[in-house]
């Protein structure tokens, strides 16, 4: 007997595929408010921002390895809500190239720049699932699990050149005196 949301075709309809998406939606809300929070009272942005691809890993692994993946329908439907629950890092990283971009002028452009990074980001990340890779989209996952992996030792070096950068604004700043 075949479940009242699915179609026909086993497939879910446009309106319970959009009613399906809303617990990952609202969890992400609270996790993108929570982990911005941590980050501005801790004053850790960098490193704080990583927990979204520490979250994103086991899931992506998952989805990768786990031969149960787009078999088990309920299984895979919690793989995905806690995947697409993750604490987004995006407003903590546009806090900080906007604190760090110094003048109006250069924040201007390191906002345009960041945005387009974005924008690219998006355009690459839509070609990522391939027709030829379906049902499982193993090489799909493997390039998602790659991506997250070469991530989380990304914020560790922004995190350390950022360091590296304000000390020597310090010892600028330190180095003038009042006659200057």
């Amino acid at each position: 007997m075949r479940s009242s949301i699915q179609t026909f075709d086993g497939r879910f309809s446009p309106f319970n595929t959009n009613l399906l998406s809303i617990p990952s939606e609202l969890i992400s809300c609270f996790t993108l408010f929570g982990i911005t929070w941590v980050a501005e009272r801790v004053g850790q942005r960098c490193l704080i921002a990583s927990v979204q691809n520490l979250w994103n890993l086991p899931c992506i692994i998952a989805l990768r390895f786990w031969p149960g993946a787009n078999v088990n329908q309920c299984g895979t439907y919690g793989l995905i809500t806690t995947l697409l629950s993750y604490p987004y890092c995006h407003a903590i990283i546009v806090g900080l190239a906007s604190r760090n971009s110094g003048s109006v002028r250069t924040r201007f452009v390191c906002a345009a720049f960041y945005n387009m990074i974005v924008q690219t980001g998006n355009i690459v990340t839509s070609n990522i699932y391939k027709a030829d890779d379906k049902p499982k989209y193993h090489g799909g996952n493997g390039v998602l699990l790659a991506m997250d992996v070469l991530a989380i030792p990304l914020f560790i070096v922004t995190k350390r050149y950022y360091v590296w950068k304000n000390r020597l604004r310090e010892k600028k700043w330190d180095a003038m005196n009042d006659d200057r």
